[in-house]
């Protein structure tokens, strides 16, 4: 099959959107359809005119099963609700493939997605960038080899929009480092230290967040002994780091069967 698609993109004003979109057009894909929110100034817009470059003759329209006409994938960096009602008319519109870089998920929106993924194959993450994935790998492993006694705290910047907190990436690495001890990060993590008694618990997982300026994203993951500390860190320079990852995700999934795939299946961790 071509590696040229017709590409379908949710929130394609918005940050991520543009994003993608210019880096899709650049890598030869088609963009056939995008979608805005309901009472968004750039709905009936042509896409070409919200990304400043030649008419393209398609226009961003409110509902998501008219955006996903004629549409290989499906790429949606949006808001959780808009992201699962959209993946509720995806394979009526025959779509074959999802990648969803949306965060902020509460687990009963996680279980629809697993769900939908029972019949079109969706590769979902919190960050599509290969070196924070490679970072995701490399925090299970540490985890794995230092023990219960090495205290994990995980630190995340980003910029003042950015509304769910801990970020995706951040949950990301708090999945790793808890798969690395056998668990999951539902029974590690821990909230934020505030109080008077704001004791440490051992073998917890702790979460930092700071909101500052225009962050694109900064990670980092410590593993502390009461003798020395070990750093992992990840720093994004450019947004379109994510568009590329998320690009290639959706070139790997349109060739898969049905499931709910992350970035360490597309990248082959």
């Amino acid at each position: 099959m071509s590696t040229s698609l017709n590409i379908a993109i949710a929130g394609v004003a918005g940050r991520m959107g543009q994003q993608i979109a210019r880096t899709a057009l650049a890598a030869g894909h088609r963009i056939s359809g995008a979608s805005e929110a309901p009472g968004s100034p750039n709905l009936g817009k042509d896409i070409g005119a919200i990304l400043d470059t030649s008419i393209m003759g398609v226009l961003a329209v409110e509902d998501p099963a008219e955006a996903s006409k004629g549409a290989d994938v499906w790429i949606d960096f949006t808001a959780p609700k808009a992201t699962l009602a959209a993946l509720a008319v995806l394979k009526g519109q025959g779509v074959k493939a999802a990648v969803i870089g949306t965060t902020g998920f509460d687990g009963g929106q996680e279980a629809e997605i697993a769900e939908t993924g029972e019949e079109m194959p969706i590769v979902k993450a919190g960050n599509f960038s290969l070196g924070v994935n490679l970072l995701c790998e490399l925090t299970r492993r540490a985890a794995e080899s230092l023990g219960e006694d090495w205290d994990i705290e995980i630190l995340e910047t980003h910029h003042r929009r950015k509304v769910d907190a801990p970020s995706g990436t951040a949950l990301m690495l708090g999945d790793a480092a808890a798969a690395g001890r056998g668990a999951d990060l539902r029974t590690l993590r821990r909230p934020p230290y505030d109080g008077p008694d704001a004791k440490r618990e051992p073998g917890a997982i702790g979460f930092a967040v700071r909101r500052s300026g225009g962050v694109i994203g900064e990670h980092e993951v410590t593993f502390g002994s009461d003798m020395e500390v070990v750093s992992l860190a990840h720093t994004a320079l450019d947004r379109a780091v994510f568009a590329n990852g998320a690009l290639a995700a959706a070139r790997w999934a349109v060739r898969q069967p049905a499931g709910l795939y992350a970035m360490r299946d597309v990248l082959g961790f």
